[in-house]
């Protein structure tokens, strides 16, 4: 009998606790990175694997992603990604990301990715240009996979 009720207090626990981290998630909250913070993690990882609808991460990430220094190696912190509709930072300007004290950038705002957007990555010491537009803001489907990591200089 005793057996019994632990383990039914232990499964209700359980639920109880699944069910507390689905509901945190139901609704987007608000996340958009911002020079010198430093609660960002995962530098270099997937952001979009946790940060989506119905993850465990807070926020529905619409662009993120890692910088790095120019050799690619540590993450540049308090940089500047900017999102164009024309190549070499031509166009008009889309979105500008503060990159965070970690050297990710995110957001959760709309991002419009439909036409395709040129990124601009943007240091006190130089700027870096995507030559071709992006279609998602899940920039380590390509970068650090089949391209290099974004970089600045």
């Amino acid at each position: 009998m005793k057996k019994t009720f632990v383990f039914t207090c232990l499964v209700g626990v359980f639920a109880l606790s699944i069910l507390a981290s689905c509901e945190k998630n139901k609704n987007n909250e608000t996340k958009i990175s911002a020079y010198n913070e430093t609660e960002s993690h995962n530098m270099g990882q997937n952001c979009m694997s946790c940060h989506l609808q119905g993850g465990s991460g807070e926020g529905w990430f619409k662009i993120a992603a890692t910088v790095y220094d120019s050799l690619q190696i540590s993450p540049y912190p308090n940089t500047t990604v900017k999102l164009y509709t024309g190549p070499n930072g031509t166009g008009t300007l889309k979105c500008t990301i503060e990159v965070d004290g970690n050297g990710n950038f995110y957001t959760t705002e709309d991002v419009d990715f439909s036409t395709g957007l040129y990124p601009v990555v943007s240091s006190n010491s130089g700027t870096n240009y995507m030559s071709s537009p992006i279609y998602s803001g899940n920039c380590v489907s390509c970068h650090g996979n089949s391209t290099s990591k974004i970089w600045a200089k």
